[in-house]
């Protein structure tokens, strides 16, 4: 891969805030510090990045890819409520855990956890909605 200033610039936006954007986002972030970025360029190097292996693409049920650059093998945690998603550590060793059929073996894996994120719970004893009886 050619280290271009636009991979760099959005290589440099997915590390310094690691909150699984979308491709729109990140665009939008880009354009902030590279105001000529197009989208296309965007998504081109997002596409880079994810084929040499620095940048993981998440998907979560039928919403827009995201990307993520933490390499290690982990899960995501999404929150039904903020739509923020979450690392969540996933070891390898742990696959071991599961019931796999006889024979089967664990090379990787994509897993995605959903429900509320602390803040979202937290927000919700403070300012729990009123309930229609």
């Amino acid at each position: 891969m050619r280290d271009t200033p636009q991979r760099r610039h959005v290589y440099d936006l997915l590390v310094n805030k690691r909150d699984h954007p979308t491709a729109t986002e990140v665009f939008h972030r880009a354009k902030k510090g590279m105001p000529s970025i197009s989208l296309a360029t965007v998504y081109n190097s997002l596409e880079t990045l994810v084929a040499c292996g620095l940048v993981k693409q998440v998907h979560v049920d039928r919403e827009p890819t995201r990307f993520c650059p933490n390499l290690d093998e982990h899960g995501h945690f999404v929150c039904d409520q903020c739509a923020k998603v979450f690392d969540i550590d996933l070891a390898a060793e742990r696959s071991q855990q599961w019931n796999l059929p006889t024979g089967f073996t664990v090379t990787h894996h994509e897993i995605s956890l959903r429900g509320t994120c602390a803040d979202c719970a937290q927000s919700e004893i403070q300012n729990p909605k009123s309930k229609i009886a």
